[in-house]
C-alpha cells in the first residue's frame, strides 16, 4: 500500500510539474491552442526514445553492450535494411541527429531551430511513405507550426519559445528505462494534459474529452458479455480517450484492433498520437478523418464493442440530403434524425456497425430519450426490435462541456437476454470535487454490477417490458420508470425554538441600538 501511495504521489507531482510548464510557457497564446506544441513535443520525445530503446536492445542482445543509437552518425544509421525493419515494426524511422534528445540539447544555440524541426518532422513522416504505416504517421506534426506568429514577432523570438518547450519536456523525469511502466507515464502525462486543457477551455475543449470514470463505465459494460473482444470502434473518437480506456481494461489488449473516425483534423491528430503514446502499434489501429454521418470510413464492418460520446445536438444534412433516407444505416427506422439534432443518427450508425453478439455503450444528450417527432419514431424502431438493453441516468456536472445530467444508452442485437429494458438511476452516485462532480470507484462498480445482474432495486433500477415502454410513447427517460427516494429532513424542534429565541434577542438588541443612535442624533 505504501508503495502505491508513493507512486501516486510521484505521479501527481509529475502532473503538477507538467501543467506548470505547459501553462507558464504559453505566454499570451490561448491554452487550448498552445496544447499542440506541448503534446506534440511529448510525442516527439516518446517516439525518439521508443526507437532508440528498441534499436539499442536489439544491438545489445546481438553482443554490442555499449551501443547507443543516439550517438551514432547519420551516415552509419542511414542503412536501408535497418530503416526498412524499423518502419515495418515501429511504423517510422528517425536519424540520430533528428532524435528529440539531440535536437533539444542544441535548441538554445540553434538559430535555425524552426528549420531543424521542420526537416525532422518531414523526415519522420517521410520515412513511412509508401508503407502500411503511412496514414498512421502522416500529418502527426502538422499542428506544431514552427512559424506561427502567435509564438513571437520574429524568427528568433519564436525559436526561443520553442527551445524552452523542448528543453522543459527534455528535463521531465519520465523514467530512465523504456519499459511498460515508462510507456504508461508518457500516456498518463498526455491524458492529464488533455484533461487540464479541456477543463480550462470549457465547451470548446470539453467536447474532445470524456471523463475517465465515464469512459470506464462504457468499456466495462461492453465487456460484460465479451471478456476478450477483438474489435472496438468509436465513430466520434475525439482524442481517443474512450478507445484507450478500453485498451487499459481489456485483458487481451494485444489482440484488439481499434477503429475510429473523427471530423476535426487537430483532434484526429491528437487521437493518433495518443495511440502511439499508449504503445498501440500502428498495425492495431485505424483512425480516419471524415464526417462519420455522411462519409463513413468503415462502412460494412461490424465490431464486437462500440464505445462513444458523440457530439450533442449536432446539426447535420438529414432530410436535406435525399440520399440519406436510403442509406442502409438509417433506412431501417424509416425516418432520419432531425437536421438540427444528429444524436440518433449517430445511434443508428452505431447499431448498424454492431456485431450480432456485440454491445454498444453510448453517451447521449438526455433529450433523445423523450423528444417527440422523428426521434420518437427512431426510438420506436429501437424498442420494437428489442435493441435497447439498458438506459443509465448519469449525475449532472460530470463533463467539462455541459453541466446537465447526460445518459448512457446500451444497445445489443442477438445478445439481448430478454425483452425488457433496464433503467438505472445513477444521478446520486458522485462525489463533489471543486466545481465538478466525479463518480468514484464504488459508484462505477455499482453501475456495472447492476447492468450485469439486471435485477430490480428500489430507487435504483427497474426492469420494464418493451411493451410497457411502447405504451408510454417510447419515452426512455429513467425518471419515468425509477421512483425517486423521498427523504424528509428531520427537524429538531427544540433547536429551532432555541434559534428563534436567539434571533429574537438579537433583534431586540439591534432595535435598542438603533433607537439610541436616533436619540443621539436629535440632541
Amino acid at each position: 500500500m505504501a508503495e502505491n501511495t508513493t507512486a501516486q504521489a510521484q505521479r501527481e507531482e509529475l502532473q503538477k510539474t507538467i501543467w506548470n510548464i505547459a501553462d507558464s510557457l504559453r505566454g499570451a497564446i490561448d491554452g487550448w491552442e498552445f496544447k499542440s506544441y506541448i503534446l506534440c513535443t511529448i510525442f516527439y520525445r516518446f517516439i525518439s526514445e521508443n526507437l532508440c530503446s528498441y534499436i539499442n536492445k536489439l544491438q545489445r542482445e546481438s553482443g554490442n553492450p555499449s551501443f547507443d543509437f543516439a550517438k551514432l552518425s547519420d551516415e552509419k544509421a542511414n542503412d536501408k535494411s535497418v530503416k526498412e525493419q524499423m518502419v515495418a515494426e515501429k511504423g517510422f524511422y528517425i536519424l540520430p541527429s533528428q532524435l528529440f534528445i539531440n535536437v533539444a540539447n542544441k535548441a538554445d544555440e540553434d538559430e535555425n531551430l524552426n528549420e531543424t524541426l521542420s526537416r525532422a518532422f518531414t523526415a519522420i513522416e517521410g520515412s513511412a511513405k509508401g508503407t502500411p504505416s503511412e496514414y498512421a504517421i502522416k500529418g502527426l506534426f502538422s499542428d506544431f507550426s514552427v512559424n506561427n506568429s502567435q509564438l513571437g514577432n520574429t524568427v528568433a523570438s519564436r525559436n526561443a519559445l520553442i527551445a524552452k518547450v523542448l528543453t522543459s519536456i527534455r528535463d521531465l523525469d519520465l523514467g530512465s528505462s523504456f519499459d511498460k511502466n515508462n510507456i504508461d507515464v508518457f500516456g498518463d502525462a498526455y491524458e492529464f494534459l488533455m484533461k487540464m486543457y479541456a477543463s480550462r477551455a470549457g465547451k470548446s475543449g470539453g467536447e474532445f474529452f470524456t471523463p475517465q470514470e465515464v469512459s470506464e463505465i462504457l468499456a466495462r459494460i461492453v465487456m460484460i458479455d465479451n471478456k476478450e473482444p477483438k474489435t472496438v470502434y468509436d465513430p466520434a473518437c475525439g482524442s481517443g480517450s474512450l478507445l484507450l480506456k478500453f485498451s487499459k481494461l481489456a485483458p487481451n489488449r494485444e489482440d484488439i484492433k481499434f477503429y475510429g473516425q473523427e471530423i476535426n483534423p487537430t483532434t484526429y491528430n491528437l487521437c493518433r498520437i495518443n495511440m502511439f503514446l499508449h504503445d498501440i502499434n500502428f498495425a492495431n489501429f485505424d483512425i480516419q478523418l471524415e464526417d462519420t454521418l455522411t462519409h463513413p470510413q468503415h462502412l460494412g464492418m461490424q465490431f464486437d464493442g462500440i464505445v462513444s460520446n458523440p457530439p450533442y445536438s449536432k446539426p447535420w444534412a438529414g432530410a436535406a440530403n435525399s440520399i440519406l433516407i436510403n442509406d442502409e444505416r438509417y433506412s431501417p427506422a424509416g425516418i432520419l434524425a432531425p437536421k438540427s439534432k444528429a444524436d440518433l443518427a449517430f445511434t443508428m450508425h452505431m447499431l448498424y456497425h454492431l456485431a450480432e453478439s456485440g454491445t454498444a455503450a453510448i453517451v447521449e444528450f438526455p433529450g433523445v430519450l423523450y423528444r417527440g417527432g422523428a426521434e420518437m419514431k427512431i426510438r420506436k424502431y429501437l424498442v420494437d426490435n428489442n435493441y435497447v438493453d439498458s438506459i443509465i441516468q448519469l449525475p449532472q456536472n460530470l463533463f467539462f462541456s455541459v453541466s446537465i445530467a447526460t445518459c448512457i444508452i446500451v444497445l445489443k442485437k442477438s445478445a439481448k437476454k430478454d425483452n425488457n429494458i433496464l433503467f438505472l438511476d445513477a444521478s446520486n452516485l458522485f462525489k463533489k470535487e471543486g466545481n465538478k462532480n466525479r463518480m468514484m470507484p464504488e459508484h462505477l462498480d455499482a453501475v456495472v454490477n447492476a447492468i450485469a445482474e439486471r435485477k430490480e432495486s428500489e430507487f435504483f433500477t427497474k426492469l420494464v417490458p418493451c411493451d410497457d415502454v411502447a405504451k408510454k410513447d417510447y419515452n426512455l427517460s429513467v425518471s419515468s420508470y425509477v421512483e425517486k427516494e423521498f427523504s424528509e429532513e428531520e427537524i429538531d424542534i427544540d433547536q429551532v425554538n432555541a434559534d428563534i429565541n436567539d434571533l429574537t434577542e438579537k433583534v431586540v438588541k439591534l432595535n435598542a441600538d438603533i433607537n439610541k443612535i436616533i436619540a443621539e442624533l436629535k440632541i
